[in-house]
């Protein structure tokens, strides 16, 4: 089975294009990765998920420390697991799935 990793122009994704060492342990475990171009996000559809993620979980909060963020955020994908068909998550994740 061949694997494909997506990386964005975020800078430590494209030093592996300057690193030989990435493309050679890609070459040997049948993975192919792709960069996707720059400012070119949308192309990227896990993006869909993190706008969902800032809309309902983190959007207009101020968390005391990183532990409290984490369980919001850990509580909103347990429940995006079990509301995937829910409406405003669909309208949500829709706006921003263009690709």
């Amino acid at each position: 089975m061949r694997i494909a990793i997506v990386c964005d122009d975020f800078s430590p994704h494209l030093s592996t294009k300057r690193d030989g060492r990435v493309g050679d342990w890609a070459a040997a475990n049948n993975v192919e990765i792709a960069y996707t171009p720059t400012d070119s996000s949308w192309l990227n559809r896990i993006e869909a998920q993190f706008t969902a993620l800032r809309y309902f979980a983190l959007d207009g909060t101020d968390h005391a420390g990183r532990k409290e963020q984490g369980s919001i955020i850990r509580r909103y994908i347990i429940w995006r697991n079990r509301h995937a068909d829910d409406r405003r998550l669909r309208a949500v994740v829709d706006r921003a799935n263009v690709a």
